[in-house]
């Protein structure tokens, strides 16, 4: 389906009616004695051309090649010049390459910006994060070496609270993260669309007005997944404790599981729409959906496609520090050789976490940057968002931008 407007290619049939039996010039098809009704001054044969057209960057000469048929609008052809790119990406419906492309070009582009919002908030969050799992966080449980059931039991609670309850301060602190940094990368990003310089107080003061409105989005969205995924375990969990009912339970988180992911990916783009349109959060959430329509699964695969190399690049750069601080912390790495409840020391927190500093200072802009430039290539294939991009960003042919226009406008 070709969301783009208002285009189509022409020539793939006989225009306005022209059916095979209707005359045309060169057929003598006129009555005798009846003037023709074709000019007699006709081109010669395999010679005319197109005449030029006028576009963005002054006349397009009649030797520019046309497209196939089904061609992008915005590649040349047909009297259009190739697509504007005033900022990191081509004002025109964008492939799964250069969205990705787009990201790493902005923060190639304004990496002093761009570094100092994540370093800041990346430290920031990770400090926090050392001191909640050095002082919040019980020790994990000793593991009996041949436990009866009851013991088993008993240790499998255990475990399970130890974890959720290290789980919920470092969920709260990555929600923290994440809510900064997309509030500033995504004004960042909309002016590197438009090949705009961003400083970063300029992204705190177009940003700070939506920060209430992002905040409640920020926590919307996990909450609402939480509530899905526990209306999917209750049924299975408040049943006795049989394989009929265990097997409910695994059934029901699967359900919420998928309706999570479809709920998610269909609001994907709500944090953009409530920073660049001004949108309140259920606006926010609605605009996501309209746009979202007829195009999730390719949505869902870039997110996923971005998901997996935001792993890979923090598995690349966790793993040399993780065995840094294994051989710098003996008591971790003995503890962990001897199959028993490694007691991680100052050293290892540190290591780590400076590991997932630079992990986060890489990633975050990338996530951000598929995010927003997702949203506008929406904006592009449904609502033509390219010529006003061309506009604000004074690209010749496209007209002056309105009055009163500001960067961060879409």
């Amino acid at each position: 389906m070709n969301d783009t407007p208002g285009w189509a290619s022409p020539g793939s049939s006989p225009s306005d009616g022209q059916g095979a039996g209707v005359p045309r010039p060169a057929e003598p098809a006129d009555a005798p004695g009846t003037p023709p009704k074709w000019s007699p001054n006709q081109p010669p044969a395999a010679q005319w051309s197109p005449p030029t057209a006028p576009g963005p960057h002054g006349p397009v000469p009649p030797s520019a090649p046309a497209p196939g048929w089904g061609g992008d609008r915005h590649q040349g052809g047909w009297g259009r010049p190739p697509a504007a790119k005033p900022g990191v990406i081509p004002l025109r419906p964008l492939g799964v390459g250069e969205i990705l492309d787009g990201a790493v070009s902005t923060l190639r582009a304004h990496w002093r910006t761009v570094l100092g919002i994540t370093l800041t908030v990346s430290v920031i969050t990770q400090i926090g994060d050392i001191l909640v799992q050095r002082y919040l966080v019980p020790a994990p449980p000793q593991l009996s070496a041949d436990p009866t059931p009851e013991e088993a039991l008993r240790q499998s609670v255990e475990a399970l609270r130890t974890s959720l309850i290290s789980l919920g301060p470092t969920t709260a602190l990555t929600l923290i993260g994440t809510f900064v940094t997309t509030a500033l990368l995504t004004i960042v990003i909309s002016r590197a669309v438009l090949g705009r310089p961003v400083k970063l107080s300029d992204a705190w003061r177009e940003a700070r007005p939506r920060l209430p409105q992002l905040l409640g989005l920020t926590l919307l969205l996990p909450v609402m997944s939480a509530a899905i995924m526990a209306a999917g375990l209750l049924p299975g969990l408040l049943l006795d404790s049989s394989p009929a009912d265990a097997l409910l339970t695994a059934l029901g988180g699967i359900v919420a599981f998928v309706v999570i992911i479809w709920l998610l990916v269909r609001f994907s783009l709500s944090y953009s729409a409530l920073m660049l349109e001004r949108q309140g959060v259920i606006a926010s959430l609605k605009r996501s959906a309209k746009l979202v329509q007829g195009s999730w699964w390719r949505i869902f695969g870039v997110l996923a496609l971005t998901m997996l190399l935001m792993f890979i690049i923090s598995m690349i750069v966790a793993v040399p520090f993780t065995i840094i601080a294994f051989a710098v912390d003996g008591d971790g790495l003995s503890g962990l050789l001897s199959s028993t409840a490694p007691e991680f020391g100052w050293a290892f927190l540190i290591v780590t976490g400076i590991g997932a500093v630079i992990a986060a200072s890489i990633t975050y802009p990338i996530s951000s940057g598929v995010s927003v430039l997702l949203y506008i290539d929406q904006r592009i294939r449904r609502e033509a968002l390219d010529l006003e991009l061309a506009r604000a960003a004074g690209v010749p042919g496209y007209g002056s931008s309105p009055p009163g226009d500001s960067a961060s406008r879409s």
